[in-house]
């Protein structure tokens, strides 16, 4: 198993937000986090990457590849984040340096984490905007963040998070302020790099309608609980939570399906 989380409590300011969190995710398993707004779904992705802010307490058990990782130094933590454990953020306009060209942000986890020159860590960052099929990828790196769109910018989050190869992939909503065809086109790449990768896989979402297409089993959160955890084909077809029904009847049609039907 290569992430266990177990009886998981963070309380911030003297407010529990979440409480007793577990679920696991095996080697190449795609696991969906699924609630509304304020469910816990990104805090719990914070805990496990150890980015909460310093007010937090944190209790619990998080175990990568069996190595706790509750209490354990940022230093090592910033170790793990990037190179064994990826992630891609919500809204990508903030998640990148705007002052920063995309390609020397692909390049710097590179260099941190593979220890290779500047110009090698550029070559890199030009072959990982080229895998997640953006066009002209020399003059892709050499532009700032507000200089592409927002699907442009989404991808080369990808990029950033892929880039050291990762175990583990945890993507944070990273659709949500996409128009429908280029989520679906996004949804499709992630989907494709992760199975290309033989990755793990956390998605984070609200709506279970993407969520049947990305994950084989979902954890449902509602205020910081786990109210249930079960197969997507069982969250869709008998749902036994009233907070799941609720996802269920408020699920979007979407036009994305994978490529070759869901698997």
């Amino acid at each position: 198993m290569s992430l266990e989380v177990n009886d998981l409590v963070v309380e911030i300011g003297g407010r529990r937000l979440l409480d007793g969190i577990s679920f696991a995710v095996a080697d190449g398993e795609r696991l969906g986090l699924i609630g509304e707004s304020g469910s816990g779904k990104s805090l719990t992705a914070m805990a496990v990457l150890g980015l909460l802010p310093q007010s937090a307490t944190v209790s619990g058990s998080i175990r990568w590849n069996g190595t706790e990782l509750v209490g354990m130094p940022d230093r090592e933590l910033a170790g793990l984040r990037g190179d064994e454990i990826g992630m891609v953020f919500q809204e990508p306009r903030t998640a990148l340096n705007p002052i920063r060209t995309v390609g020397r942000q692909i390049a710097e986890s590179v260099r941190i984490h593979d220890r290779i020159g500047r110009r090698e860590a550029r070559e890199r960052a030009i072959a990982e905007v080229a895998r997640v099929r953006l066009p002209d990828p020399e003059s892709i790196v050499d532009r700032y963040p507000h200089q592409l769109s927002g699907g442009q910018r989404q991808r080369v989050a990808i990029a950033m998070a892929l880039a050291c190869r990762p175990d583990l992939l945890i993507a944070d909503e990273p659709t949500t302020a996409l128009d429908v065809t280029i989520q679906a086109e996004v949804l499709q790449l992630l989907l494709s790099l992760v199975s290309e990768q033989g990755m793990s896989l956390v998605f984070i979402t609200h709506d279970l309608a993407v969520l049947s297409q990305v994950a084989t089993h979902g954890v449902v959160l509602d205020e910081g609980r786990v109210v249930e955890s079960a197969p997507i084909s069982t969250l869709l077809s008998a749902p036994s939570s009233p907070i799941t029904q609720s996802l269920l009847r408020d699920a979007t049609t979407t036009l994305w399906r994978p490529e070759g039907g869901a698997s």
